[in-house]
């Protein structure tokens, strides 16, 4: 495990934070609602042909400062659509990013190599004006740059508010998150440092984080993986690919059923994770086991440890959830299964007590619980 100190140059733009993430799905609104049920998203807004959009109905769901945006086609024969949603099922097309100015962010991450999806444009309503302009790194994964300028409406320009859809909030027990925390790109064997260095010249990325495969195994599969990130690091891109394994490994599986490189995970940030997995799980989200010997080996662990996790071990037990530290810190992190019934999207729930990392000391129970699951779908 590795820990970079060096950021490179300091890039001309800001990258801010996650703006949103764009999945292209068969039925947008359904998916909405399943996130709204079971992770205690609200409904926050809507486009679609009530206004005036005759092609591709959006419906917007969100917690705390993250927004998923839901696109489905409004009428047959939308070839991209279509084609994306057919070899990689359900699945996020755009990771948003919001920054200072999208027109020079634009610029220069072509002028680098990056390939031009849309020049930049503007789009305005009362509440203000956003500034926006799309690139491609890699894969069918494309970057949305969005300059807010102070924007005040729902969401974005063109997007109204519809109440309806959150009464179920009313009734069920509420969520507490915060972000986007990182967001997790997979790759093919071999193909890990090239689109890394991608990020590193197209966007002015650095890098933040590494393993390899001698911290992260088990006596089946493996993986490497290289955390990239903005000058700032507010925002984070782990790029993941698989190593040599006995038996198929979760990347790979995920490069077989999605069809290529792309978004495996969200990893969303709370400050009360206990509460937020407690709550999902009353409202039917479903999670990966973790076994007891885990905590029986936790327990002895913290107790040579600087580190005092203020949590209730016993609660952290009986919700699965995991525990990493150092001498510094701690953080708290749990998977969902996969969201869809291809075994390729999941999220995660992540709480950090001083601990930047990204669970290394958790990556092995983690790929033995995703072997479990790979091995009842056929798949190890």
């Amino acid at each position: 495990m590795t820990s970079y100190a060096d950021k490179g140059i300091k890039p001309a733009v800001n990258y801010e934070a996650f703006h949103h993430l764009l999945f292209w799905v068969g039925n947008a609104k359904q998916a909405a609602a399943y996130y709204i049920t079971h992770f205690g998203f609200r409904y926050i807004g809507y486009q679609g042909l009530e206004t005036g959009n005759r092609d591709v109905a959006s419906h917007v769901v969100g917690n705390g400062d993250l927004r998923f945006v839901f696109q489905s086609s409004l009428r047959p024969g939308n070839k991209e659509m279509t084609e994306f949603m057919g070899q990689h099922g359900d699945g996020v097309r755009n990771v948003a990013f919001t920054v200072d100015d999208a027109r020079e962010c634009f610029r220069l991450a072509v002028m680098k190599g990056a390939t031009p999806i849309r020049e930049p444009w503007a789009e305005a309503d009362e509440h203000g004006e956003v500034v926006m302009s799309t690139i491609r790194v890699y894969g069918d994964v494309d970057h949305t740059f969005v300059q807010t300028n102070g924007y005040s409406g729902v969401f974005l320009p063109g997007f109204i508010a519809i109440d309806g859809f959150n009464a179920l909030n009313d009734v069920l027990p509420p969520v507490p998150v915060a972000f986007i925390d990182h967001c997790v790109s997979n790759q093919p064997d071999n193909k890990m440092v090239e689109i890394t260095e991608r990020y590193e010249q197209m966007l002015g990325f650095h890098r933040f984080w590494s393993v390899d495969d001698k911290d992260i195994h088990t006596e089946f599969s493996s993986l490497r993986s290289i955390v990239m990130a903005a000058w700032n690091e507010n925002v984070m891109m782990p790029i993941n690919e698989p190593a040599d394994g006995l038996r198929k490994s979760q990347i790979e599986e995920y490069i077989e059923f999605n069809g290529g490189p792309g978004i495996q995970h969200i990893a969303i940030r709370t400050h009360d994770i206990i509460t937020a997995v407690g709550n999902m799980k009353k409202r039917g989200a479903e999670f990966l086991y973790t076994p007891k010997t885990y905590y029986d080996d936790l327990r002895q662990r913290l107790k040579k440890s600087k580190v005092t996790v203020t949590e209730d071990l016993d609660m952290l037990e009986k919700l699965h959830i995991l525990v990493d530290f150092d001498d510094q810190g701690y953080l708290l992190q749990i998977f969902t299964k996969p969201i869809e019934d291809r075994p390729t999207v999941f999220l995660e729930f992540i709480q950090r007590h001083n601990h930047q990392g990204f669970g290394a000391g958790n990556f092995g129970q983690l790929f033995r619980a995703i072997e479990r699951e790979q091995e009842l779908r056929g798949n190890l």
